[in-house]
């Protein structure tokens, strides 16, 4: 009698469940699948190998996907994913869809609730603090950073710039790093000069092990992967970074309270240090209420968002723009003559140069669609949703947003999609019938507030790199660019950009 109870309870309690997983399959079924698609594990066993492997996988579905109208599904294990590269229904994903997929909880392991990785019912509130401390004018005051780092990364490039080929990564790496510790902390750690950096080792080594956690199914179960060699490395990271940010917190609390204590009473009543040079960190603490606002749990995750996200994304642009200069030297010879008419000596770089430097923007925002340095966005669908073709997706789903499919799509760009032309981004020829087209920096709600910030800091740096120096010896043979990628969170090149720069012989004059 117990044991028909016991069976009669546990059918009405599964009864749900399966009815979820029936419409779950039902409208799968609808939408095309990969070739590849096995039985239980779906497209699993095609994402393995290293994350060269991993990304080729991914643009042969972002192909597919084109070719299928824009959606194709695929199976991973028991979890439905659609990729997709319809922008006008990436649009409606993006602005209705705000839940991060449960695969970033390999991230959050180290970055916690920050901006980008937040649940929504986290993500609102901080947001709203965000918002303000990205202000034009805000970022701005930063551009005298930036310049001054881009000047210690051209020292740095003058010995390697004579021993032919060379990885610029660690030299573009540490020099973001700096911009970013200097701008959004208040430190210099002075990791252009100590490219052997804790910080920034651990932080390349966690993002290609989350990596690998999120595409390999056996090392996504917590109490599995301690058995693995990955996790003693895994915890290693996390901990030297969650030392650093802790120290640098704790720090500026102790500055913080110091500078009140000394300030005037006319400095009480009047706030005059809102007027001086914040950083990320102080703006922060005063937006979010001072000592009543974010713990130091909450500024840990929020700088550690800042740190690794604009780290990554801009050094990993950079990297990328050389080489595609390097393979295009009649752009580089373009770029380079825009440089000499808006700089009559060897001055530093100021934030009024920016709108005189269109040519250079044009090869930025190229090299942006072209290799996004984020070019997977990944949202829950919490409840079914018809989409504006048509398609339905059924609770429980994820969609998997290709950006780097979006942005080579032919139907959008033209039959030269693969190829590099910045002039695509000239007024008279730039003009998308769909915003989600182009958005390296994502779009809707959940856009990266950074962007500004980043562009800065890009051009800050390809600018005074590229008065000093000619990357030479990597011409392509045709327009479309071959660049070997993988991906580590960020999509970056296998070469570690590997270029080999040439001394101008006279500065723009």
């Amino acid at each position: 009698m117990f044991v028909w109870l016991f069976l009669v309870v546990f059918v009405l309690w599964t009864m749900p469940f399966w009815r979820k997983r029936y419409r779950m399959r039902k409208l799968a079924s609808i939408i095309p699948g990969s070739d590849s698609e096995l039985p239980v594990i779906g497209i699993a066993h095609t994402l393995v190998g290293d994350t060269e492997k991993i990304m080729y996988e991914l643009q042969n579905l972002s192909y597919l996907s084109m070719q299928k109208e824009g959606t194709i599904r695929g199976w991973l294990g028991h979890i439905l994913y659609f990729i997709m590269t319809d922008p006008v229904d990436l649009e409606m994903v993006l602005k209705t869809c705000l839940e991060k997929d449960d695969l970033h909880r390999f991230i959050r392991q180290v970055i916690g609730n920050g901006g980008i990785f937040a649940p929504v019912s986290i993500w609102r509130r901080r947001r709203k603090i965000l918002v303000p401390a990205f202000s034009p004018k805000i970022v701005e005051n930063f551009v005298p950073i930036f310049a001054e780092q881009s000047q210690k990364l051209v020292r740095q490039l003058e010995t390697p710039s004579d021993k032919g080929k060379f990885s610029i990564w660690p030299f573009v790496s540490t020099y973001t790093l700096d911009s970013v510790c200097q701008t959004a902390m208040g430190v210099k750690i002075n990791a252009q000069q100590n490219p052997d950096n804790p910080f920034l080792i651990s932080m390349c080594r966690f993002l290609n092990l989350a990596c690998q956690r999120i595409f390999h199914l056996w090392l996504q179960p917590d109490w599995l992967y301690k058995w693995f060699p990955q996790y003693k490395s895994h915890q290693e990271c996390i901990s030297i970074m969650h030392r650093f940010t802790d120290d640098v917190i704790d720090k500026k609390r102790e500055e913080i309270e110091l500078e009140k204590d000394s300030k005037t009473q006319v400095d009480r009543e009047f706030d005059l240090g809102l007027y001086k040079n914040q950083t990320f960190l102080d703006l922060l603490i005063q937006l979010s209420g001072g000592d009543k606002g974010y713990t130091n749990q909450e500024l840990r995750e929020e700088v550690l968002t800042l740190t690794v996200a604009g780290t990554d994304t801009s050094a990993v642009c950079i990297g990328y723009t050389l080489q595609l200069l390097a393979k295009y030297p009649e752009i580089q010879d373009r770029v380079y003559e825009e440089l000499c008419t808006v700089y009559d000596d060897d001055r530093m770089l100021v934030k009024e140069d920016f709108a005189k430097l269109k040519y250079l923007d044009r090869v930025v925002k190229e090299s942006l669609r072209l290799f996004p340095p984020v070019p997977l966005i990944i949202r829950k669908v919490l409840q079914e949703i018809t989409l504006p073709s048509g398609r339905r997706l059924p609770a429980g789903s994820g969609v998997v947003c290709s950006i780097w499919g979006v942005h080579r799509d032919p139907q959008h760009w033209g039959a030269d999609a693969e190829e590099f032309d910045p002039d695509r981004f000239l007024p008279e020829r730039f003009h998308l019938k769909h915003p989600c087209s182009y958005m390296p920096f994502s779009n809707g709600p959940r856009n990266c507030l950074g962007y500004q910030y980043a562009l800065m800091s890009i051009k800050t740096a390809l600018s005074t790199v590229l008065r000093h120096y000619e990357v030479v010896e990597d011409r392509e043979d045709g327009p479309k660019p071959h660049i070997r990628v993988k991906l580590d969170i960020m999509m970056k090149a296998v070469d570690g950009y590997q270029v080999a720069l040439r001394r101008r012989d006279k500065k723009p004059a």
